[in-house]
């Protein structure tokens, strides 16, 4: 077990999965911070509904 620590791809491994831990925090956050507060009306696609005519 010591020899696993000592080794360069062990720490690779281990700061990799690191990186994708906080990466699944944040976007998770985010997701959950827009979900809240929903989307604004400026980040909203426009509507391809026709004007309505008389």
């Amino acid at each position: 077990m010591g020899t696993l620590w000592r080794d360069s791809g062990t720490w690779i491994a281990l700061g990799v999965s690191l990186v994708f831990i906080v990466a699944g925090i944040v976007m998770h956050r985010v997701f959950v911070h827009i979900l809240k507060t929903g989307a604004g009306e400026d980040s909203a696609p426009p509507s391809k509904k026709a004007p309505e005519h008389e």
